[in-house]
């Protein structure tokens, strides 16, 4: 394993042989002024203020990192949960929007578009939109907008139009496509606010230190619950993989810290029915970088399948692509009824219900050989509330 930092990419934003701008011409002054700009506005000192000012007073920031004491008790460790389900709109997607909008801002953009999947990038972004008084549009797979009908209500009444995908699945892909076009429709005016650490480079790095926040609060709050900064075991579910990207962002360098990622197996890995990039993917370009992505022979995307919006995605983020093939993470998946069933096992024994994304995660606490002295966090990236439909289901 090289001794090279996993945090940041190259200058051409590769990690490994993974990452890099593939775009179509039309994008390639957006890109550029994003890639030539984007660090310095970042860590400028006024924007750095009022980032952590929104944070703190909009977001909630720091979210709580919580010792789980009757899932500690089941597993037989230690297990602390890092609440992103507190963040305002209910997810660590917030922390990014945030960021991006008041980077299109200093750019002089005065259109913000974005894509989503399980509603949660869309209300955030509408969110700060509406925070910032700027145009929103939103693309979402038809098959996204009848499942996650809540948050379409959300962003509609925050302001946003929300345009259907009306293409292949009509999923996550789809509207990333349908937001690609606009944005080369619209290269001028518009920002393109991308929720997950894909894309072309910058948006993966990007992505990961507006998230990174989320392993910046885990280390200091560990070191006040436990006298050390380093847990064990950082567990986070992977679709695209941002908020995984955040949680382990401040431990890549730490070899002793076990990043465990957890895909979408969906109907199982081998069943045609799934979302597990890095057991099906293969190396190829998707929304305009290299990373694995699941593909036909002949490089053909392959339609992906999960329960959960949010991880039914076929391509994965360059810097995971990376953390996979160097063995510096570890990828496990679960399926859509082990997910079900991680998630009833947390509202019931902690009083918390998380989104499905997440049950994922916490599906593999059983997969992992975990000793009473670990310390385990599990990132809980979202809340339940839009996932009470599918959870209504297995109720009945």
């Amino acid at each position: 394993m090289s001794t090279t930092t996993f945090q940041k990419p190259d200058t051409y934003g590769y990690y490994g042989k993974f990452g890099g701008a593939y775009i179509p011409e039309m994008l390639h002054r957006n890109v550029e002024e994003l890639k030539s700009q984007y660090l310095e506005i970042m860590y400028e000192p006024s924007f750095q203020k009022e980032f952590r000012e929104l944070l703190q007073d909009y977001v909630g920031r720091p979210t709580p990192l919580y010792f789980a004491k009757r899932l500690s008790e089941q597993f037989g460790t230690r297990v602390f949960l890092k609440r992103e389900d507190l963040c305002h709109t209910g997810a660590h997607k917030i922390n990014n929007t945030i960021g991006q909008i008041l980077l299109a801002q200093k750019l002089g953009k005065k259109r913000i578009i974005a894509e989503t999947g399980a509603g949660q990038h869309g209300v955030a972004t509408a969110t700060v939109c509406a925070l910032k008084g700027v145009e929103c549009i939103v693309y979402m797979g038809e098959k996204d907008i009848e499942r996650q009908a809540p948050n379409v209500a959300r962003m509609k009444m925050l302001g946003a139009t929300v345009i259907p995908a009306r293409s292949g699945s009509k999923t996550l892909k789809d509207a990333t496509n349908e937001a690609i076009r606009d944005w080369i429709n619209n290269p001028v005016d518009t920002h393109y606010i991308i929720g997950s650490v894909v894309g072309p480079h910058p948006y993966p790095d990007m992505v990961a230190r507006f998230q990174s926040v989320i392993s910046e609060e885990i280390r200091w709050q560990l070191k006040d619950k436990t006298g050390t900064e380093l847990p064990t075991h950082v567990l986070a579910c992977v679709g695209g993989g941002s908020n995984a990207a955040g949680a382990f962002y401040h431990f890549l360098d730490e070899l002793s810290v076990q990043l465990v990622a957890v895909e979408a197996a969906g109907h199982g890995i081998n069943s045609g029915f799934s979302a597990a990039t890095t057991q099906l993917g293969k190396p190829g370009v998707l929304h305009g970088s290299k990373s694995l992505v699941m593909q036909t022979e002949d490089g053909q995307v392959v339609e992906p399948h999960s329960i959960s919006a949010g991880l039914d995605y076929p391509g994965i983020g360059p810097l995971h692509a990376h953390l996979y093939e160097s063995g510096r993470g570890i990828f496990l998946s679960a399926t859509d009824e082990e997910a079900l069933q991680a998630s009833f096992e947390v509202a019931k024994l902690e009083g918390i219900i998380p989104a499905l994304e997440t049950g994922h995660a916490f599906f593999a606490l059983r997969k992992l050989k975990l000793k009473a002295n670990d310390v385990v966090v599990v990132c809980l990236s979202g809340r339940g509330d839009k996932d009470l439909a599918t959870y209504m289901k297995r109720l009945e």
